[in-house]
């Protein structure tokens, strides 16, 4: 379970998962046979979350591998995530509401005794406690453990989500606003309305290939029920006709510039926004921290060996640039700051994006029989 902050050790980790284990993903994908033990699971979502490699070049790959038959399941998971930031799009208010409620919540709790024994993994519930241990040690937990983790949080603890998120967020690799905040709101039964996740011990055991035994859970709890709801609010992503001549603004969430959509276009200057906890919302734990700064160093070096010129930057710093496009950073801390600061820039879409944000109108169901359509326009 190491993640090495760089573009070089993540192509790496594709290229062994499409190679090795892609063919056996669809059915031992949803064990978690522990954190020494992820062969069955591609690990690469800390990479996909900050621009590191993109769903386009892990799908081709795939492809190129298998037919779209045999990669269903996982190309669905790889776009799992951009479904999410497009349904998030869609509805900002979701994430403002939520850091609201964080805000009074957190507030309420800061000495509550369950909510602390819950975060230093000091429960009666066994499997609960190795996990939290897990995501602090390794920054990381398997996708059905986290659906566990929140569902015991949330109905056996009984403990508010937006905690649960929040803790999640502090410490995830691959934490982005949108999947973390809708995953939980999902699990809750808020998400899909009055449809929630309910972890069983019988499913626990058998996809932990009994490494947890005598699992007391409640699995009998009604889903959570939220008197509010959230309509679309119609965007446009869409991009400036000519791009030449400015300064360009990356953000956390794109860390490669090469791979981008614009990497044929010619920028003054590149600066590379760093965004450090005292601009955010969320406290992230020093690890994680550490590692966003370590894939911001990462990039820089990349593009200075190409001989671009680069500089790394604080968000704090933005207001002294002039004449500058951003990539666009997508709902979340970044935004934001920038929205909050009422600093105006022009930003630029990935191709991926516009083309899948425009099926987040509803469920997942919906948008995973638009993915043939999405993928046949760089396949």
């Amino acid at each position: 379970m190491l993640f090495k902050a760089s573009r070089a050790k993540a192509i790496e980790k594709l290229n062994h998962f499409i190679e090795n284990n892609l063919t056996d993903y669809s059915k031992l994908r949803n064990f978690d046979f522990g954190p020494e033990s992820r062969s069955n699971v591609s690990c690469l979502s800390p990479y996909i979350t900050h621009g590191i490699i993109s769903e386009k070049e892990i799908i081709k790959k795939a492809l190129n591998k298998f037919s779209f038959t045999k990669n269903e399941k996982f190309i669905q998971e790889v776009l799992w995530r951009t479904y999410w930031k497009g349904w998030l799009e869609l509805r900002p208010n979701v994430w403002n509401d939520y850091l609201i409620e964080l805000k009074k919540i957190r507030e309420d709790f800061k000495d509550n005794k369950e909510y602390l024994n819950a975060i230093e993994g000091k429960t009666n519930i066994e499997c609960f406690n190795s996990w939290v241990n897990e995501l602090k040690k390794n920054n990381y937990l398997h996708n059905h453990t986290r659906m566990w983790f929140a569902s015991i949080w949330i109905f056996t603890l009984e403990l508010p989500w937006q905690l649960g998120a929040e803790f999640f967020m502090q410490h995830l690799y691959d934490g982005d606003a949108a999947s973390n905040t809708l995953g939980w709101r999902w699990v809750a039964g808020i998400q899909t309305r009055g449809k929630h996740y309910l972890a069983s011990e019988w499913n626990i055991k058998k996809f932990t290939n009994n490494r947890f035994q005598n699992i007391k859970l409640n699995e009998n709890a009604p889903p959570k029920i939220s008197e509010k709801s959230y309509s679309i609010i119609k965007q446009e992503f869409n991009n400036p006709q000519d791009i030449k001549g400015k300064n360009l603004l990356i953000f956390e969430n794109n860390l490669s510039f090469e791979i981008t959509d614009f990497n044929k276009n010619f920028f003054n200057k590149i600066y590379i926004v760093s965004n450090k906890n005292e601009n955010r919302s969320i406290t992230l734990s020093e690890r994680l921290v550490k590692f966003k700064s370590l894939l911001v160093e990462d990039q820089k070096q990349r593009l200075k060996d190409k001989i671009i010129d680069c500089e790394v930057i604080n968000i704090n710093e933005i207001e002294n640039i002039e004449n500058c496009y951003g990539l666009y950073p997508t709902v979340g801390e970044n935004l934001d700051y920038l929205n909050s600061n009422n600093l105006k820039i022009e930003f630029l879409y990935r191709d991926l994006d516009q083309i899948s944000w425009q099926y987040c109108n509803k469920g997942f169901f919906n948008f995973k029989n638009y993915i043939p359509k999405i993928i046949s326009t760089f396949s």
